[in-house]
């Protein structure tokens, strides 16, 4: 979840209707919108460098002491260590793998129940006030917040119980009082660049001028004002994901600062991110930092921060069902804004249910407003094999293709200085590698301010 920096700062789940209410996608016939008005296309792809970094990961060769050391052990540098030619030492290994396990103690709180997935995940119902988020010292023995206003314009209707979530096809959910959490385990820490950089980005050079990076993407963002939230239904796809150490993204991005070292974002979609989850399942995910992806922040709940609200949602859990080409099409609604009455900012998910808030004492320019919000698409080329990556981004198919083909945003808003929805003015289009990857824009009466975006990675015009 890089950002582009051309400027300053620069479902069971949703089937596609004309409402987008959130806290749970609500069960309907997936329709193309019947235009009323001609849609007005645009495909201004703009040439821009995303902020430079480079994944360093590399397996670690297989131990024969036992089958947890036959994954890599991350190292405290934050780098796998070379496979050839090394000398192997037990005592060492066994070192870090205890420190593995003393973060697994750490980060998996005590459950009071624990539910099998479907796919494998282990889904632990913690109590709310024993969540990673009061870990913090500032919120160490507190409890969570009073649900906030909902902004003005806002069509929520009641949630339902469906989160179109895999875990709850379990037919088993976590009580009142309790939230779900995906429970991480040692492969998942062992196939991390180190235990420290374990559920964050890796630390990049912030730099808008750079015409070498490894992220790219497909987006529309606004900026030149004060935001206060954002609100937009994603489709979902399962993109094909064409190396460990790479990912794509879907997601709504709310920006404040410079991108230098004081860059402060919110974050939320869908991923595909085989070295974080260990399949290639799309995921519903959060992250923030307030660094630029230095050393704060961190994905869903892998450190103290964001604070979990819901007992029905978890984050990180895979999502289903997923679109597919010429098929049915699902989307998710996601709404961001922060609470007039506290500062607070605000997550909610589907058509009406709060997932929870990240405090405001985290940020320091998102302490006030956001300078910038983004919508789009995004993935990791690192060119493992010498070539582009074939990783695909939304259905791996270019915005031209339209419904139910190419993946799409639909009813984007912002929220302005007066907890008021609004449409988006002045939208600017990105597309850093449009061969690869690229975005198309409209409008119509029913989708309000939609794009189509994605594309294949490698192919004939994209080497």
């Amino acid at each position: 979840m890089d950002l582009m920096r051309d400027t300053k700062l620069r479902n069971k789940t949703c089937c596609v209707h004309h409402t987008t209410g959130q806290a749970q996608c609500t069960r309907i016939q997936t329709i193309l919108p019947q235009e009323t008005t001609t849609p007005q296309h645009s495909s201004n792809m703009a040439s821009s460098s995303p902020i430079m970094f480079i994944f360093v990961a590399f397996l670690f060769a297989a131990s024969s002491l036992s089958p947890v050391l036959s994954h890599p052990i991350p190292s405290d540098s934050g780098h796998h260590r070379p496979t050839a030619n090394q000398t192997f030492h037990p005592g060492l290994q066994l070192q870090k793998l205890k420190r593995v396990r003393a973060y697994l103690r750490k980060i998996n709180k005590p459950a009071v129940k624990t539910i099998q997935s479907p796919d494998g995940d282990v889904i632990d119902c913690v109590l709310s006030h024993l969540q990673p988020a009061f870990d913090h010292p500032q919120l160490r023995g507190k409890t969570p917040l009073d649900p906030p206003e909902r902004p003005k314009g806002h069509d929520s209707i009641n949630a339902v119980a469906e989160t179109f979530q895999i875990w709850m096809n379990s037919g088993e959910s976590c009580p009142e009082g309790t939230i779900p959490i995906r429970r991480t385990t040692e492969k998942d820490i062992l196939r991390a660049s180190s235990i420290k950089r374990f559920g964050r980005k890796l630390r990049r050079n912030v730099k808008r001028d750079s015409t070498s990076s490894d992220h790219e993407h497909a987006v529309v963002f606004v900026n030149g004002d004060q935001y206060y939230g954002a609100k937009a239904s994603i489709n979902v796809w399962a993109p094909h994901v064409a190396d460990q150490y790479e990912f794509s993204l879907s997601q709504i991005w709310i920006i404040s600062g410079s991108f230098g070292n004081d860059l402060n974002t919110i974050e939320a979609g869908w991923q595909v991110s085989p070295e974080l989850y260990g399949d290639n399942y799309p995921r519903f995910f959060t992250y923030w930092t307030t660094d630029a992806y230095q050393a704060t922040g961190c994905y869903n709940l892998l450190c103290s921060g964001f604070v979990q609200t819901n007992n029905k949602i978890a984050i990180g859990a895979a999502i289903s069902p997923r679109s597919s080409y010429n098929g049915k099409q699902f989307d998710i609604g996601l709404m961001v804004w922060k609470d007039p009455k506290h500062g607070h900012w605000w997550l909610e998910y589907g058509s009406g249910l709060l997932v929870g808030y990240w405090p405001s004492f985290l940020f320091s320019h998102l302490g006030n407003h956001a300078n910038m919000i983004q919508f789009g698409g995004e993935i990791v080329n690192t060119r493992s094999t010498g070539f582009h990556t074939s990783t695909q981004m939304g259905s791996g198919h270019f915005a031209e293709e339209g419904f139910g083909k190419a993946s799409y945003f639909r009813n984007l808003q912002v929220v302005d200085w007066d907890n008021s929805l609004l449409p988006l003015q002045n939208l600017h289009l990105l597309a850093d590698h449009s061969n690869c990857y690229d975005i198309k824009q409209g409008k119509n009466n029913v989708w309000g301010t939609y794009f189509y975006y994605g594309g294949p990675g490698r192919n004939v015009k994209c080497p």
